[in-house]
């Protein structure tokens, strides 16, 4: 056994490479993909992330070619997973498609020691487990040596992988697709656009897949941009690599998670490639290492090592060097990878017809006879993807570098499940048990349209037991308390499908490890939830999106009679997208909230066309604003109840937004141990000392927003009796403010002091609950009451010569520019600035017209900015906006005074 390693993968690859690929394709049937599920060491989940156009669909689509589903000479602008229409249409990616493929990949020594590194990481990871090595070793359950197969048979054996994959947008108004995406998956790869570099979006996902616990790996694309319209000479190029991979490890490292090793890229890890989509070529350093480490005879990982960084090859004294020294020695990366295929490059562009025919042979490509007359572009397209195709060294890092669920599980069930670490549940999810009497855990993220209108298939991944067609599974809802029987179904599964891009297939079961499609959970879960068999399961933990639904739209039917329609469409319309909100309102408005223009236009035409079928009216844009104070209380309230015998007495104060963030992000958990919490927030906020910060009564709205209530009272009788009347009426203020209904943010209420009447019957909920509204009421308007209007940040990428029109469409909407850089190496400058979200509104266009076409903007949610002005006061924009508000919502023209709420002793 241990002589083989090094020959077989030589025999492999010539066969590839003179083989004709087109002849010898992999072509599986439902059955052999279903028999490799079984081996769960040889499933990879992986998604593919990136900024919006860097080439996400066109790499996919060389995987796509190489499992025989689409005819190789269309990858590469087939698209294969862009599924709808306006995908098309637009080419853009709008909803992230998965796609199940069975591969053949021989793995040498070295990359087995990989695998095992991985596993031995998980293990540690997996404390108190005791992992042997027999258990780590990948493929244990599967043979060893690989079945001779007669020609053009499938057989699954070691070397069989199952891959399934998620091709996931890029524009940040779909970034909760891409946590969708994430959340079933066990590894990334970010495609990074050598000339651009990495930009927000790809900042953005690269930190959702770390907080998911996805380990990452690199695909630095459109190399041939950079070789053709950039004519960059080696060097610059190696300079632009590393520039990328650099920023890459800089994010990876600020956002590291200790429980998955060191995620840090690094091209001689094998953990980078380097290549084109839209040509389909593609290498890694281990490709070339295995051809020069037969030349010069030395171990190929030693070989890799020498590929990059400040390596120099001396040809006289046939020695390596760090230095250039004063012969101008050139980079190893440059003389033995970027020169050929520069000269490779120049020699087809250029029509060198002995040259190519001379080099061709050199790197072991023949041409088919009606290949030969092809010239320029077609011609490198071809060579390319003979000499170095795209689909192996994709392939060779997913199958090589990325964890099986196996591994990954171990890792993952602590950041996934919500329940206990060592119940029934958690044990199978984290060994990933397939035996029969293993508990079901399975998770939707999200649900994908199906053929017949209005239904929907649910999309998740098994993490334990198998799901089988007919089976009875306990469907958990986002809002499921264990014990309780709230957002709890037990239902029949109808079928199980595996999801193929355009089409399903259905099958008997699946087990866990694979990503599946089920038909009959679709009308009882709305976006996500857990299934599973085990009675004492708690569900898997919801996910948690990057951006919020800030831009809303109210609709209405054109004629009154299809306004039923119009709310089934509303309800099917909630359910195909993670993030869209559709709801409405107590005036009777149909709201629907999106992320940015672009969701919400997605949103929409989604509803006209497919979900509703009559014509909508669509209204004006509606931005959701916040209340808030901006100091103390002037006085100290009171508010008396209807029966006037009970009095609470209560001072406001302004959080400050460094606390309002943290409670956002539950950094500061609103559900977690009031103690812990408690020093937590005396030690890292001022003006709070420890003896206050336990006595947080409640938060509001929802039990989990930005406004506290706290008890600073001293030695009242009956105290605990009124506090959950008091944590309602305090709910219920913050719900809907008093200047124009809109939520309360970034607000503190102290209860001073209370007067209680002392029969129990006269301070029950009723009288209590409205008082306690109407002090906090009272409070936030005497401490000089602010409207908070939602920012974005849009990060937006220009040539010099277009920056005038950038910073002046700025000043029109009231935005700022707060940062510019210039991408080094290119013309194009990228600004960050601040824009509110009431003036984004046909921005885009906008910003075409005055830069001639030639910015590109991206929108995002960044923050809560205070409006400027007094909201009290006549005539301020911020008591416009009040006004606006209150007159779309059909309240009162006038704002409350402030009588009606504070009471006189």
């Amino acid at each position: 056994q241990e002589q083989h390693p090094v020959h077989v993968p030589k025999h492999h690859q010539s066969a590839s490479a003179k083989g004709n690929p087109t002849v010898k394709m992999v072509n599986f049937t439902i059955d052999q993909l279903r028999e490799i599920m079984d081996y769960k060491n040889n499933i990879r989940s992986m998604s593919v992330i990136a900024h919006v156009d860097h080439g996400k669909t066109t790499l996919t689509d060389s995987l796509v070619s190489r499992a025989g589903i689409i005819a190789n000479a269309r990858a590469g602008d087939a698209c294969y997973t862009d599924t709808r229409k306006d995908e098309q249409e637009r080419g853009i990616t709008i909803k992230s498609t998965g796609l199940s493929m069975y591969f053949d990949y021989v793995m040498d020594a070295e990359q087995k020691k990989i695998q095992a590194n991985l596993a031995r990481t998980a293990a540690e990871e997996d404390a108190g487990a005791d992992v042997s090595a027999t258990d780590a070793a990948p493929a244990a359950d599967a043979a060893d040596t690989p079945p001779a197969a007669e020609e053009g048979a499938v057989t699954i054996g070691a070397n069989s992988f199952m891959i399934n994959l998620i091709d996931s947008p890029g524009h940040v108004d779909f970034s909760s697709e891409v946590t969708a995406a994430l959340r079933i998956t066990d590894g990334a790869l970010v495609v990074v656009d050598t000339i651009e570099g990495v930009c927000v979006q790809t900042e953005t996902v690269l930190r959702q897949a770390i907080s998911e616990r996805v380990r990452p790996v690199l695909m630095v694309n459109k190399v041939d941009r950079a070789l053709l319209e950039l004519q960059l000479p080696a060097e610059e190029l190696y300079q632009a690599f590393n520039r990328a991979i650099e920023s890459v490890n800089v994010v990876i490292a600020t956002y590291n998670d200790e429980a998955m090793g060191d995620l840090q890229v690094d091209p001689t890890k094998g953990t980078i490639a380097f290549g084109s989509g839209l040509h389909q070529w593609a290498f890694t350093l281990k490709k070339f290492a295995k051809l020069y480490s037969q030349k010069f005879g030395i171990a190929e990982d030693k070989m890799m090592n020498k590929l990059w960084g400040d390596n120099y090859f001396d040809q006289k004294g046939k020695k390596w060097v760090k230095k250039p020294g004063d012969q101008e020695l050139t980079r190893c990366f440059n003389q033995f990878i970027m020169d050929p295929i520069c000269t490779m490059f120049d020699a087809i562009m250029n029509d060198k017809k002995q040259k190519i025919a001379k080099m061709l042979k050199a790197v072991g490509v023949e041409l088919k006879p009606d290949e030969k007359d092809l010239v320029g572009k077609p011609l490198l397209k071809r060579v390319m993807q003979r000499w170095l195709p795209a689909s192996d060294a994709v392939l060779e890092m997913i199958v090589v570098q990325l964890p099986s669920p196996v591994i990954a599980q171990k890792y993952r069930t602590a950041a996934l499940y919500s329940g206990p670490a060592d119940d029934e549940a958690a044990t199978a999810m984290r060994n990933c048990d397939t035996s029969p009497e293993a508990p079901l855990m399975m998770y939707v993220s999200k649900m994908v349209p199906a053929a017949d209108r209005g239904r929907f298939y649910a999309f998740g991944r098994v993490y334990s037991g198998t799901i089988r067609t007919g089976q009875k599974v306990r469907i958990l809802g986002p809002n499921y308390e264990p014990g309780g029987k709230t957002d709890l179904w037990v239902k029949n599964i109808q079928r199980t499908l595996i999801m193929m891009g355009r089409t399903q297939e259905q099958v008997q079961d699946i087990p866990a490890g694979n990503t599946c499609g089920l038909v009959g959970v679709d009308q009882y879960l709305l976006k996500s939830g857990t299934l599973t068999t085990c009675e004492t399961a708690f569900p898997i933990k919801t996910m948690k999106f990057s951006v919020s639904p800030v831009v809303r739209v109210a609709v209405a039917p054109k004629s009154s009679k299809d306004l039923p329609k119009l709310i089934e469409g509303m309800k099917r319309l909630s359910k195909s997208d993670p993030m869209v909100l559709c709801y409405t309102e107590d005036t009777g408005e149909h709201v629907i909230a999106g992320c940015g223009e672009l969701h919400l236009e997605i949103c929409l035409k989604d509803l006209q066309e497919d979900f509703v079928g009559a014509e909508v009216d669509i209204g004006n844009p509606i931005v959701s604003y916040r209340e808030s104070c901006s100091e103390e209380s002037s006085q100290t309230c009171l508010s008396k109840s209807a029966n006037k015998h009970n009095r609470l007495y209560v001072i406001g104060y302004p959080l400050g937004e460094d606390m309002s963030k943290a409670i956002d992000d539950a950094t500061v958990d609103p559900k977690g141990d009031p103690k812990v919490r408690g020093r937590y927030i005396a030690d890292n906020f001022e003006g709070w000392d420890v003896s206050e910060a336990r006595k947080i009564w409640g938060f509001g709205p929802d039990g989990a927003g930005p406004n506290l209530f706290t008890d600073a009272t001293k030695g009242v009788d009956f105290l605990m009796e009124i506090k959950e009347s008091c944590v309602n009426g305090f709910a219920w203020a913050t719900k809907n403010g008093p200047m124009c209904d809109e939520q309360i943010r970034g607000c503190k209420f102290a209860l001073q002091d209370v007067t209680l009447h002392a029969d129990s019957i006269h301070r029950g909920m009723g009288q209590i609950m409205p008082v306690a509204r109407r002090v906090c009421f009272a409070a936030m308007l005497t401490a000089s009451p602010v409207i908070y209007e939602p920012m974005f940040i849009v990060d937006i990428s220009v040539p010099q010569d277009a920056m005038g029109g950038c910073y002046g469409m700025m000043s029109q909407r009231r935005g700022h520019v707060f940062d510019e850089e210039q991408q080094p190496g290119t013309p194009m400058m990228h600004l960050k600035a601040y824009l509110p979200v009431s003036e984004s509104f046909g921005f885009n266009s906008d910003l075409g017209k005055a830069t001639g076409g030639k910015a590109f903007p991206q929108m995002s949610f960044s923050h809560w900015a205070v409006f400027g002005g007094n909201p009290l006061e006549e005539g301020s924009k911020a008591n416009i906006a009040v006004m606006d508000t209150r007159a779309r919502k059909g309240l009162t023209p006038e704002i409350p005074p402030l009588d009606r709420y504070l009471d006189k002793l």
